[in-house]
């Protein structure tokens, strides 16, 4: 029971408390970039050396092949049929704020879902994996959240209302970790294996894709490589434990 709120508090706390500081004072390049470098390399760290080889011990190596790159083409099919607004490029020259807003919002939901999923497919086979996944997307949340509500209090004008409006799309996170959890937890082995390689692939497109280029790591290489080891580091740390 501890764990299942642990689990629950940290899907809240990320997003809620970088919501609440970007509406209080937008952050420092250094705080921001360095935050995206460190949540990617803890989440493609966790997916290759805690979810794939925990996967290959329940299914075998072509299951799981086969699973981490179906995660990396959802991903890519929820890009390609809804294309989301970078949180940091709202540049359009005369946008809509109704569809803006819609957009931003629809994007972050969708891509809540699927880290939700693999927090509770984790959770399902061992609460520490389930609370390592949980901290690692808390701590890209956090970020991530931060540099939404800036653009999302922008087009809205309103403080209230962009924090509510960025804080409902934790309950798509809650409805992945919901179904992760419960649809598997009696589920096969080997199809417990193939749905933590599923979960890591979505773990690792969405740091390539959306973290990595976010963290402007041409700009700061010195300090996104000094995050991404950091987060490895943390990784491997946690590991051990």
């Amino acid at each position: 029971m501890e764990d299942l709120l642990l689990i629950l508090f940290l899907i809240f706390v990320g997003q809620t408390l970088g919501s609440l500081i970007g509406l209080v004072k937008k952050p420092s390049k250094v705080l921001l970039y360095g935050s995206l470098s460190f949540a990617a390399s803890m989440m493609i760290a966790i997916s290759f050396i805690q979810l794939i080889p925990e996967g290959l011990k329940y299914a075998s190596p072509f299951l799981i092949i086969i699973s981490f790159f179906a995660g990396g083409v959802v991903m890519l099919m929820v890009d390609r049929l809804l294309p989301h607004i970078n949180p940091e490029l709202v540049k359009t020259e005369k946008p809509s704020v109704k569809r803006s807003v819609t957009m931003l919002v629809i994007g972050i939901a969708l891509h809540n879902l699927p880290e939700g999923l693999a927090i509770g497919v984790g959770f399902a086979l061992s609460p520490v994996l389930g609370i390592t996944v949980a901290l690692a997307i808390a701590i890209q949340d956090l970020p991530e959240n931060l540099a939404t509500i800036v653009p999302l209090y922008g087009l809205t004008k309103k403080r209230m209302k962009s924090f509510t409006i960025l804080t409902t799309t934790i309950l798509f996170e809650l409805i992945g970790f919901i179904l992760g959890y419960f649809a598997l937890r009696g589920a096969s082995l080997s199809l417990l294996g193939a749905s933590l390689a599923l979960a890591a692939g979505f773990m690792v497109y969405i740091s390539v894709e959306e973290l990595i280029p976010s963290a402007q790591v041409k700009r700061y290489p010195k300090m996104a490589v000094g995050a991404m080891i950091l987060g490895v580091g943390c990784v491997l740390l946690i590991s051990l434990v």
